[in-house]
């Protein structure tokens, strides 16, 4: 019987997933009002870190 034969090939390098947006390139950001600024809820905003791309900035 014949030895088979196997080819180890490495996977295709996928970009890493930015660490403040997980990825989505949206991180959520509080909307405050009034005098006071206090809370009200929370809109989704561009990531600072990626500019939206959603993968790690090279360093």
């Amino acid at each position: 019987m014949a030895t088979k034969r196997t080819t180890a090939t490495k996977p295709a390098d996928e970009p890493t997933p930015c660490e403040p947006c997980g990825g989505t390139g949206n991180v959520p950001v509080t909307v405050r009002v009034g005098r006071k600024r206090r809370p009200v809820g929370q809109q989704d905003g561009l990531c600072l870190a990626c500019l939206g791309s959603g993968t790690a900035p090279e360093s």
